[in-house]
């Protein structure tokens, strides 16, 4: 499958696309916290919320990536960005993660974070995990039995770092 990336902030019509694919992915319960049977509404209003930045790939056309960008915590720890992302399973393979991985990074660095941290990525969600030790994040912590895995019980999840 052949297309282009392009990386556009989120509008109001993303919000179907954004649902699916979230929708789509959490379903699975093996890689997000989010809870398979999450309403559209709650997702919506978490990845649109106040004090986030949200955004789509284009791939041809279509919606196949999102992103979220938002302070880790809340005041004296708000140098520090959070990022949640989704590739929609039919564009998987196709390099749009590691492209919206890098554009986050580059986008945290607008608004002045220092660094970004994920405080949950799941260790057997190795792709996840190859794929932010690519980006240049390190393991700065691992919280056992953090995620309830919908095949293979409690696992471990890691909390993952990186300076910008």
């Amino acid at each position: 499958m052949k297309g282009k990336i392009f990386i556009r902030s989120a509008h109001e019509a993303d919000k179907d696309a954004v649902w699916e694919i979230i929708r789509t992915v959490i379903k699975k319960g093996d890689t997000y916290a989010f809870a398979p049977d999450s309403s559209r509404k709650s997702m919506i209003d978490y990845w649109f919320g106040q004090q986030k930045h949200s955004y789509v790939v284009d791939w041809n056309g279509e919606v196949a990536g999102t992103y979220v960008l938002q302070s880790n915590q809340p005041g004296l720890g708000s140098h520090i960005a959070n990022g949640a992302y989704r590739v929609s399973l039919q564009h998987h393979g196709l390099g749009i993660g590691t492209a919206i991985g890098q554009h986050s990074l580059e986008e945290a660095r607008r608004p002045g974070f220092k660094a970004m941290q994920f405080n949950m990525v799941i260790k057997s969600n190795q792709a996840a995990v190859h794929l932010w030790k690519k980006l240049g994040f390190c393991i700065i912590g691992e919280r056992p039995n953090a995620f309830q895995h919908k095949e293979l019980g409690l696992v471990n999840a890691y909390i993952m770092y990186r300076a910008l």
